[in-house]
């Protein structure tokens, strides 16, 4: 679920905006999973391993996808470069990413985009982002990061999340002191080892990051909700011959899903850990997200989202976000 860059071509993210839904598939076809779609017409799902789109992995496992008709393809991408470079080529039909990402590609490639649900994040406690310190660095607060290095990757989701919490613990932006360090695992074992004062980081490794006795500065699980990720489609797929026809039948898959999962998470957790990679340390006491229902992300999740990376001069172009259709427009 949550890592950021862009203007040299290594546009990178990794996971999120929050709250006030509107309900997703809401078209004359309907969003059950019973709206059969053209089985011929094959889908490319792209994602990273995260257990943000474990719905989508348990619609593979169960056979959802075939009951309702569709052909679809989970492509698991290494790196969000990779990702992006996915969807900007045309493999990739639809994405789950996170706000920034999507903007980015907008605004920088041309390439149009529209969001189709929010998979973790229309509450603040569906998905975590935090920032960590090692047991023995002697940090006990953000406030005592003032000025020292945060690891973290440039444009991403989780450069938004630590702007917006150590802001909300009263550090200036000037004092907010950027490492850049894009890689997850080397981020988390530099803060772990004490080269890098903190880290921000996504919920697994915050999680093995406590199982080992690092120190949990903050998250952003309470308060206001500020990190959502999302699934998006390229604009050009939906406008082919059925693409809005899946794209409405995987809507009714994603609920489906979300349901068995919700009903009965333990069930899936073996599915869980192979898929999102969880270390064996957290493998049987990593907490299973409740998923939403398929909804849109609304502009008070999005727009500070978008100005805060037009601040930073991550965006070539102005964009606005529709949250009546879920696209993204130049302004």
């Amino acid at each position: 679920m949550h890592a950021r860059v862009l203007k040299t071509i290594a546009i990178t993210v990794a996971l999120f905006a929050a709250l006030c839904l509107v309900a997703c598939g809401q078209s004359s076809s309907g969003s059950g999973s019973n709206a059969k779609a053209d089985v011929s017409k094959k889908t490319v799902i792209g994602t990273l391993a995260t257990e943000d789109i474990l719905p989508m992995w348990v619609a593979e496992e169960e056979g959802l996808f075939k009951d309702a008709g569709l052909n679809v393809e989970i492509h698991i991408f290494q790196s969000a470069t990779e990702l992006i470079a996915g969807v900007v080529s045309g493999e990739v039909d639809l994405a789950m990413t996170d706000p920034m990402v999507s903007a980015a590609i907008v605004a920088n490639s041309g390439v149009d985009l529209r969001v189709e649900w929010i998979t973790l994040g229309t509450t603040a406690q569906q998905g975590r982002f935090g920032i960590m310190t090692s047991a023995d660095s002697g940090i006990n607060s953000l406030a005592d990061l003032s000025g020292k290095g945060i690891g973290v990757g440039s444009n991403t989701i989780l450069e938004y999340v630590m702007d917006v919490l150590m802001e909300r613990a009263g550090v200036s932006k000037e004092n907010i002191v950027v490492t850049e360090i894009q890689k997850l695992p080397v981020r988390y074992q530099e803060m772990e080892s004490g080269s890098v004062d903190a880290a921000a980081l996504p919920a697994s490794l915050l999680a093995l990051g406590e199982s080992q006795g690092c120190v949990l500065l903050a998250d952003d699980t309470q308060g206001d909700n500020i990190s959502q990720s999302i699934m998006v489609a390229r604009t050009a797929y939906l406008e082919d011959n059925g693409g809005e026809a899946v794209a409405e039948a995987l809507k009714g898959v994603w609920n489906d899903a979300v349901k068995r999962i919700n009903a009965n998470p333990e069930k899936y957790r073996a599915l869980l850990v192979s898929k999102a990679n969880l270390s064996d340390a957290i493998a049987s006491s990593y907490p299973i997200s409740e998923y939403p229902a398929c909804q849109l992300p609304t502009n008070a999740m999005i727009d500070p989202v978008l100005a805060w990376m037009q601040e930073k001069g991550y965006l070539e172009k102005n964009l606005t976000y529709d949250q009546s259709t879920g696209a993204f427009k130049l302004a």
